[in-house]
């Protein structure tokens, strides 16, 4: 049997990071055992359900690496579907049509609410109801709940799970109007894309013993469930806004790479041995449902930024650049030709230090315009009178240095050494002028890819000598 799992986000809203986790766990598995992983958008909450947020999932997914192996399945249109099953278990005598009013169900749940006990569903009245008898009035179909024993689950995370079934009640699988519940749906959805594992949140785990109801009423063969803890903010409280950021298309806003995100959200309650460093390949190899842990996972931004730092450094450079003239465009910055050179010279260095794609293009950004950057307050105040002085100076002594990084990083050494002064008395005036910050690659490596010309005049202009 070849392995199919499914994520199945509803389109609500952004995709979260709990479900970009859900996705990954769905991805690794179905690929680690050669099977399928499939997209099932769930949006039969037709009032909250948008389209905007539809597009939103699949480009989160496209961007982690996680698009499905088949176009996405839109619940909706199987809804013709799901009425089918339902009316087929009513005809088996499976299932019964009720007849309660909105009014008479609201009743029923403050009835209970005031005893102080859950709201349980008692079908009394129509379950055995003779047909002749019923009202003129359509009705919604519930499915007939198990007695008197209790169903088991055999979760792959969680370990065997019991609910006595007088806990579960006669749940509508098929509305008045003719809509289907969402728990009935997901069912009928699972078994007709042949899914052999459902790998979801632990939030869903009490749904799994309602909608083992309809497998069992249709004689379908359960898929094995695993239900995966829920991610928290550092606090232990729900992870939420208020912690930082939580929709997958926000951390690519803010400079994370797509692989520090997955490796993160991969060892956030998955483990192998000591490994923290764990690409794609890597993961399929190893991601089985047994390493899942039981507890909740605490979200740890700062962990999550160092890793990201980890992979930024392992990226090709040109690509990495492409990032950087990217955020510039949508900032509305201007750039040509020569600042993508520049850039492109400077980004080995650039991403030695940076650890978000946002902080590499704020390093990188005093390489795009021609003439003096402007110095940053810190900046500013290292450009004293004897600095500036200094500066002019140093312009006329590098007017004629050969302008390769070796021998540059040479004569500022020779020339701090005969003026008398520290490397660092010369360097950082000259990184003010050179950036406009007083952190930068290194100085030799700044001054080659701005090349002579450009460097020189900056070096002038912070002198007040400007040509």
């Amino acid at each position: 049997m070849s392995v199919r799992t499914r994520f199945a986000p509803s389109p609500t809203g952004y995709l979260h990071i709990g479900g970009a986790r859900t996705a990954l766990f769905n991805y690794l598995f179905a690929r680690h055992h050669g099977g399928q992983y499939l997209l099932r958008i769930e949006d039969t909450d037709k009032a909250r359900s948008t389209q905007a947020a539809v597009q939103q999932i699949l480009d989160s997914l496209e961007w982690m690496g996680l698009s499905p192996d088949e176009p996405p399945v839109m619940q909706t249109s199987r809804e013709a579907r799901h009425a089918e099953v339902a009316r087929e278990l009513l005809a088996a005598g499976k299932a019964y049509l009720a007849y309660d009013t909105p009014e008479e169900l609201a009743a029923m749940r403050a009835e209970a609410e005031a005893a102080k006990r859950p709201f349980k569903y008692d079908g009394s009245r129509w379950i055995n109801l003779d047909p002749t008898q019923a009202p003129a009035l359509p009705g919604a179909i519930r499915i007939k709940a198990p007695r008197g024993g209790e169903t088991v689950v055999a979760d792959l995370v969680q370990g065997e799970v019991r609910v006595a079934d007088t806990e579960l009640d006669d749940m509508i699988i098929l509305r008045s109007d003719g809509t289907p519940t969402y728990l009935h749906a997901v069912v009928v959805d699972d078994h007709d894309m042949a899914i052999t594992h459902v790998i979801r949140g632990d939030d869903h785990l009490t749904n799994t013993f309602r909608q083992c109801m309809v497998y069992d009423a249709m004689g379908w063969r359960r898929p094995h469930f695993a239900h995966i803890p829920l991610i928290h903010g550092a606090d232990g409280a729900k992870l939420s806004k208020r912690h930082g950021a939580v929709g997958a298309l926000e951390f690519a806003e803010q400079g994370f790479l797509p692989e520090a995100l997955c490796n993160y959200l991969l060892r956030l309650g998955w483990g192998h041995g000591d490994e923290e460093i764990v690409p794609r390949e890597r993961a399929i190899e190893l991601f089985d449902l047994k390493d899942v842990g039981r507890a909740a996972s605490r979200m740890d931004y700062a962990k999550l930024t160092h890793l990201n730092g980890v992979y930024i450094r392992a990226a090709e450079d040109d690509r990495l650049v492409r990032d950087v003239l990217a955020r510039f465009t949508r900032r509305g910055i201007d750039f040509g030709t020569e600042a993508a050179a520049r850039i492109r010279a400077l980004m080995p260095d650039l991403k030695a230090r940076a650890k978000t794609l946002v902080e590499l293009a704020d390093a990188a950004i005093f390489a795009v315009a021609d003439g003096a950057p402007v110095p940053d307050t810190k900046a500013a105040v290292l450009l004293t009178e004897e600095a500036r002085a200094r500066l002019a100076d140093l312009a006329q002594f590098l007017a004629d240095a050969p302008w390769e990084r070796a021998d540059l990083e040479q004569w500022l050494r020779d020339y701090a050494e005969v003026k008398g002064v520290k490397l660092g008395q010369v360097a950082q005036p000259l990184r003010v002028a050179l950036t406009g910050s007083t952190q930068s690659p290194p100085i030799d490596a700044v001054l080659v890819a701005l090349g002579r010309a450009e460097s020189l005049a900056r070096i002038l202009a912070a002198s007040g000598d400007a040509v």
